[in-house]
């Protein structure tokens, strides 16, 4: 650091604190030399420069405190900080707000912040998006991590219940935490697409049979296969419910629900079969079966939790409600306006097929969505025209919002993949560092123990000591843990 006036260390205690608005210091952080006035940095006097003015006055003490070295010849001080996050921390003093630069992390970002004790609401909103983003994948990484401890460990605490009931969920849940877990989780998919086949195959009427009465019901080994998949299914969801460690949250779980209507519909028919006679007309109970056996289709949405791509695709949705809100606003307005003008410019022919404008609806509809089935056709030449501009404005309106939900689903498709290799790396260098200071440790008891002459008793417990050192202890220590997510990558 410079500072005007005497150039003697000792000094400056007599003159610094009156003219520190006109004091001049220099500041090298990571080789970069900066100049700042009094006037500027007093702006924000709890900041780490602000408080360069006044430190010499405290001595060496107050100095080394602030900053990594100091040189008294040049009056110097030096930071071993990142140079270009610094770069833009200083805009602070001059225009009072901050913008991050591309190419830096914005965790490291914020942490230079508060080395330097500037406030994190002088930066700018767009900039605080990048930081929420990263902080938000940060989270989602350290639960990912935590999830994969939580399966390692093995509390010692817990009863045999609550660790069975551990074994249950993850064995029915995880299926890469085993083997058998993957078996289980092939065969559960299997009698989904075997449920969806035979429901169905049981449509058609050649493989019908007829019963006494002469109504066409389905073949009953198609019956029973459908008997043995809803067992297979209730006997799962049983499972998986008295395992789950919050069982209103897995409850109130849409797949979940799914799940339930996917099972439901099968008892409640058979309850309806051989109970619901006796309380109402027998046809009134066979309507309300067949309405009840169409929501078997339910259970395709099962495969959902087997595709990791169907569940990006449903959150790509989540996240493109505005687009797609968009895409039906462009498309009633179009709907509307054509069908309309449809109605109007056909009303000149005799045998137009254009008899009301919300018939005409549906004219509009499927020729905006290129559908064009052909029931409903325009026959004059103005109306020909008027299908033309509809078809060229469907095209246009349905166009145009894809792309960002195209983007949607690309980007968290992409942001998945690259949160569950950020979670295996993490758990690699949790391992690397573990094993490291295990050996660390090791070798400096083995030191400590040649030194003190190995002696029996003594030599023994150090022994049993290091060899209770347990791997997976090590892994979740939250200390450790929270240090390295707090890396930059």
């Amino acid at each position: 650091i410079e500072m005007a006036g005497d150039s003697r260390f000792p000094d400056v205690d007599a003159e610094g604190s009156e003219n520190n608005e006109e004091t001049e210091i220099v500041v090298n952080v990571g080789g970069v030399r900066q100049v700042f006035y009094g006037d500027n940095l007093n702006q924000y006097p709890e900041t780490r420069l602000a408080e360069l003015i006044n430190c010499l006055s405290g001595g060496y003490d107050s100095i080394f405190s602030l900053c990594d070295d100091y040189d008294p010849g040049k009056r110097e001080f030096y930071f071993d900080r990142d140079p270009d996050a610094f770069k833009c921390i200083i805009d602070v003093y001059y225009f009072g707000e901050i913008h991050m630069k591309k190419g830096i992390c914005p965790i490291c970002f914020k942490n230079e912040m508060e080395f330097w004790k500037v406030d994190l609401k002088f930066l700018d909103d767009c900039c605080k998006t990048h930081l929420s983003e990263k902080k938000e994948e940060l989270e989602e990484i350290a639960r990912r991590v935590q999830l994969i401890l939580d399966d390692l460990g093995v509390d010692a605490s817990e009863n045999r219940w609550k660790r069975c009931q551990k074994y249950i969920w993850k064995f029915l849940e995880k299926p890469e935490s085993s083997y058998p877990a993957r078996v289980i989780a092939v065969l559960s998919f299997l009698f989904i697409l075997i449920s969806s086949v035979v429901m169905c195959v049981g449509t058609i009427p050649d493989l019908q049979v007829v019963d006494a009465e002469g109504n066409r019901m389905e073949h009953p080994t198609l019956d029973s296969i459908e008997t043995a998949c809803i067992g297979w299914f209730t006997m799962e969801y049983v499972l998986r419910l008295i395992s789950s460690p919050n069982k209103l949250h897995f409850a109130l779980s849409f797949m979940n629900i799914v799940d339930v209507l996917a099972i439901l519909p099968f008892y409640v028919s058979l309850t309806l079969t051989h109970l619901g006679a006796k309380l109402m007309e027998l046809s009134n109970v066979q309507q309300a079966v067949q309405a009840l056996r169409i929501m078997r289709i339910a259970r395709i949405f099962k495969l959902a939790r087997h595709s990791s791509g169907l569940q990006t695709l449903t959150y790509a949705l989540k996240r493109s409600f505005k687009e797609l809100g968009l895409l039906l606003m462009y498309l009633a307005v179009g709907i509307f306006v054509f069908s309309a003008l449809g109605y109007t410019m056909e009303q000149s022919h005799p045998e137009t097929l254009f008899k009301s404008i919300p018939q005409s609806f549906w004219w509009a509809i499927i020729t905006m969505t290129t559908v064009g089935y052909g029931d409903i056709y325009p026959k004059t030449t103005l109306g020909k025209l008027n299908a033309a501009i509809s078809f060229l404005c469907g095209v246009i309106a349905i166009a145009l919002p894809i792309h960002p939900i195209i983007n949607n689903f690309v980007r968290y498709y992409n942001k998945q993949r690259v949160l569950e290799t950020a979670a295996k790396h993490e758990l690699e260098l949790m391992e690397l560092n573990s094993a490291e200071g295990k050996a660390a440790s090791s070798k400096s008891e083995l030191e400590d123990l040649s030194r003190e002459g190995k002696e029996g008793p003594f030599y023994s417990s150090r022994l049993k000591v290091s060899h209770s050192d347990t791997f997976i202890h090590l892994l979740s220590e939250e200390k450790h843990y929270r240090t390295r997510l707090q890396s930059c990558k």
